[in-house]
């Protein structure tokens, strides 16, 4: 017999078997093999998607905390702009006031050297006098030495209490 594309029976009945135990061994296979697998793949899918998820809010509340604290910082510029201002007015005020008290020390300083000069001056006048007084008394001595007549002993207090004036036995 002529075989058509040479089939014969054994060649039939090993294919079927083959197809057969194929079957078996795909449906064996995805059971313990396949579905497994899967259901890692599938967890491992949904664990990278639950991270993606994660890292976007992280994103989303990353950028809100850094606007937030844009805000802040904007803020504290201000508030460091007003500490500033507060402590350049301060400062004028302490200069303005520093100034005031050394010109008040400047015009006692003053004061205090004029009322010296003028004790001075007074000292030093009342020191004239008095050298003016015993040299008159010294003369007046010599005189008297001189002449012991009590008309011209008098006539010459007169005189000299005239030439010193009445101001210098008043102070």
């Amino acid at each position: 017999m002529e075989r058509l594309f040479n089939l014969d029976p054994q060649l039939i009945h090993d294919t079927v078997l083959l197809m057969l135990s194929m079957l078996v061994m795909f449906t064996f296979l995805s059971y313990f093999l396949f579905n497994p697998v899967r259901a890692f793949l599938k967890k491992r899918q949904d664990k990278i998607q639950e991270e993606i998820d994660t890292a976007k809010q992280d994103k989303e509340d990353a950028a809100a905390l850094k606007a937030d604290y844009d805000g802040k910082l904007k803020g504290i510029e201000k508030e460091a702009e007003a500490i500033l201002s507060e402590a350049r007015k301060k400062a004028l005020q302490n200069e303005a006031k520093i100034i005031e008290e050394a010109k008040a020390e400047a015009s006692r300083i003053i004061d205090r050297a004029n009322r010296q000069a003028e004790l001075e001056k007074k000292a030093a006048a009342d020191d004239m006098k008095k050298e003016m007084i015993q040299i008159a008394a010294l003369m007046a001595q010599k005189i008297v030495a001189q002449t012991v007549d009590a008309q011209i002993q008098d006539s010459l207090v007169e005189e000299t209490l005239k030439e010193i004036g009445d101001k210098t036995w008043l102070s």
